[in-house]
């Protein structure tokens, strides 16, 4: 009998799910943060000193001097601006969306420490005299600009202009950052340009709490200095030591691109779902349409920053989140074979498949954590989203996913029509035969994954000792995150070429042969410089090429401290989510299949890094987290490969003999190859679909990303299970309870039947 209420409660969740998405996406996106690459703006980290070397640097410093950088942001009139300190006495300021980044830059690390010096530059007044918050710019009599300052007392303002007046140059000098050993009056004064800001003559003495600061001004520059003023003087030395900067150009073009690609991406897993799995595809279709809102909308609210890398994980988070519902559709499709009535099916399906997913899910979440803690900047940001997209996948595509298809399920109004499950009746056995769906046939039956192993291991070792001695003689094509120096991209509507963009960097003294164009018609440049660019010299060449393309182009510096650092938290990233994963896994299953893991993974990684040493890609901090991602689909292949294994050898209360082994590693490999080939191939759908469409900030990403989930599916079927096999025969072999071939064969006279 239907049970038409379960229609209608399916159908009204769906309506107020379509409600809800309708209402609100327009406002989550509107209200999402973009970060540097997706809207143009700059990073930048500075390791922060002590004014005087008696002084220490402390966590009070580190928060104070956050404090003055955020009042002098808010000066700017920037929106969201992100500061957070670091250790080892570091503070980082990114600034999205920013549009005089020349003049940001130089607000935030000047030190603003006004002092007030006679001629012979003792200092009479300083910051501290002043009223916080009095500072303000204002006009003269003859309309000029001015800045007018609050002081706390006027007797001592009196005191400073009367000994002013004994003086033989009876001015009084303001300055903004005198520099002990190295400023002085009398040599500034003879300059056209003088550091100090001005120094008006005193002709009587001046008993006022008031006080105008003349000069050149500029009605804008009289306002910033007020602003510097009011914000305060930081209380140490700011030292740039990495930095980037994007184009709102570059941002923009980035954005769109990667967007139009995740969509064209999502619409053909969509497409895929439908066609290969058809009604639970439906439902699977309508949960990640939720997941794709609910990460957009936990992310919103957590008020994290959307970065390219982060958007690229989006994509990739929906089509690993996909596998949970793969996993659950195949058990499903299992279920009905064996004879089961779909209500029981579901039920059995959904029991066996839950454990697999949580297996699955929480190797790419350690991934994920590791490279949270030890990213840098964009690559936190992807982290963030992975994480986000891994933990929000269990409550839509397990659980949502699961009661949506219950529903309709449990109607009743599907019985009978097992096609719409993608289940010919001709597969159907009935339930009184008894049979396990671990004794299901497949499609694959023909194929002897085991017998071929040790070419399977002989390939893929010469292919690595070919790929370790061309990355001895190539070496890494390594980018500035890990080598230190400067990376300038300069974009003309007009293409640009080789010679032309040398010539242009010959103007600041920079020679270089490290120039690469891209683009469809050259309109992009990317050239890297050993040298480490100054604060002045990067606003110089940033002003210089805007005037000249009419692009604000993107100039990254990393010293060789910070370089050396990123590569180490890289290898150490990489290591520790290696360590995590066989824990894990030995805990879940057995060390042997974790050690097997992790050697297969090794052999991906390996892989990808051998592609890049070759074809001279640029590694960068994408790669790593490239690296790290494939690392977490790889095991979530093999780790469906060694439950399946471990379902098949509990029905063994002891093998004696080896070829049981390698049928229990045949079964389980044919029986999960079709969930494999889907999963791999929706997960590579969006891939695919970046790396042809997406921004080309991320075409070596997306490129690492399709070598390694490529050589991943490859790795988890005729690496891992065989390695596991292997090691499995020693082990029963050495505890002399497993009987070989050749030995059952010369005491029984015959062959084993497999």
């Amino acid at each position: 009998m239907v049970k038409k209420n379960r229609i209608i409660s399916f159908v009204l969740i769906i309506f107020v799910f379509a409600t809800l998405i309708g209402l609100t996406t327009r406002n989550i996106i509107s209200d999402l943060k973009l970060g540097l690459d997706l809207q143009g703006g700059f990073e930048v980290l500075y390791e922060v000193s002590p004014l005087n070397e008696s002084d220490k640097i402390t966590s009070d410093t580190l928060a104070s001097t956050a404090d003055a950088l955020d009042r002098r942001i808010n000066a700017l009139g920037v929106s969201e601006p992100r500061i957070e300190t670091e250790e080892g006495n570091r503070i980082r300021v990114q600034l999205a969306g920013v549009e005089d980044q020349q003049q940001a830059r130089e607000m935030l690390s000047t030190t603003a420490e006004l002092t007030f010096r006679d001629a012979n530059d003792k200092v009479l007044l300083n910051g501290s005299d002043l009223v916080e918050g009095g500072a303000k710019q204002a006009f003269d009599q003859a309309n000029r600009p001015i800045v007018t300052l609050q002081l706390k007392d006027a007797s001592k303002f009196a005191d400073a202009t009367k000994h002013v007046l004994k003086q033989p140059n009876n001015v009084m000098v303001i300055w903004l950052d005198f520099i002990e050993g190295e400023d002085s009056f009398a040599e500034e004064v003879t300059k056209e340009n003088p550091k100090f800001i001005s120094a008006p003559g005193v002709t009587e003495v001046i008993h006022s709490t008031e006080v105008q600061i003349t000069g050149n001004f500029t009605v804008e520059e009289a306002q910033n200095l007020a602003s510097l003023l009011n914000a305060g003087s930081l209380p140490v030395k700011l030292t740039e030591i990495y930095s980037t900067s994007v184009g709102a150009q570059f941002g923009v073009d980035a954005l769109q691109k990667t967007v139009i690609a995740g969509l064209i991406g999502i619409a053909a897993i969509y497409l895929f779902l439908l066609v290969f799995y058809r009604l639970p595809g439906l439902v699977a279709v309508l949960a990640l349409t939720v997941y794709i809102w609910l990460v957009l909308f936990v992310y919103e609210g957590l008020n994290a920053v959307l970065t390219l890398p982060g958007i690229a994980a989006l994509v990739l988070g929906i089509g690993m989140a996909i596998d949970a519902n793969i996993i659950s559709y195949e058990r499903l499709k299992e279920e009905l074979r064996v004879g089961r009535s779909l209500q029981a099916a579901f039920k059995e399906a959904n029991k066996t498949s839950f454990i697999t997913i949580f297996d699955a899910q929480i190797t790419t979440l350690i991934g994920a954590v590791v490279l949270y803690v030890y990213g840098e900047s964009s690559i936190k940001g992807f982290a963030t989203m992975l994480i986000v997209s891994i933990l929000l996948s269990f409550i839509t595509n397990v659980y949502l996913s699961r009661f949506l298809l219950g529903l309709l399920v449990n109607s009743h109004l599907f019985d009978g029509k097992i096609r719409l499950f993608n289940v010919k009746p001709s597969q159907i056995h009935e339930l009184k035969e008894g049979l396990e769906t671990t004794d299901l046939t497949t499609r694959f039956d023909k194929i002897d994954f085991v017998k071929h192993k040790s070419k399977y291991f002989g390939a893929s070792g010469s292919l690595l000792l070919l790929g370790l001695i061309l990355l001895v003689v190539f070496k890494l094509n390594l980018s500035i995150d890990f080598t230190s120096g400067t990376r300038i991209e300069i974009m003309s509507d007009d293409g640009l070429t080789t010679e032309e963009v040398k010539s242009e960097l010959a103007q600041f003294e920079i020679e270089t042969d490290d120039i690469v164009i891209s683009g469809d018609d050259g309109e992009r440049a990317t050239a890297r410089y050993k040298g480490v660019l100054e604060k002045d010299e990067v606003n110089e060449m940033k002003e210089y090429f805007f005037e000249k393309y009419g692009v604000d182009p993107n100039i990254s510096v990393v010293t060789p401290t910070v370089g050396k650092e990123i590569a180490k938290n890289g290898i150490m990233a990489v290591a520790i989510a290696l360590i995590g994963i066989i824990i894990y896994i030995a805990i879940r299953f057995e060390w042997r299949m974790g050690l097997a893991a992790v050697l297969a993974l090794v052999h991906d990684a390996f892989f990808m890094v051998a592609i890049f040493s070759i074809t001279r890609l640029e590694v960068d901090l994408n790669f790593i987290a490239a690296v790290l991602t494939v690392i977490g689909f790889s095991l979530n292949d093999t780790i469906v490969t060694f439950d399946r294994m471990r379902d098949h050898l509990r029905k063994h209360k002891k093998i004696r003999e080896f070829h049981v082994l390698e049928d229990v590693v045949n079964k389980s490999l044919r029986q999960v190859m079709t969930r494999s080939i889907n999963t791999s191939l929706s997960t590579l759908l969006p891939v695919v679909f970046l790396l042809l469409l997406g921004s080309e900030a991320i075409w070596n990403f997306s490129l690492a990303m399709f070598v390694g989930l490529m050589v991943g599916v490859y790795s988890s079927i005729f690496i891992a299970a065989q390695l596991w096999l292997v090691w499995k025969g020693k082990e029963l072999k050495k505890k002399g309870v497993l009987i070989t071939y050749k030995e059952k064969k010369k005491y029984a006279g015959d062959e084993p039947q497999v």
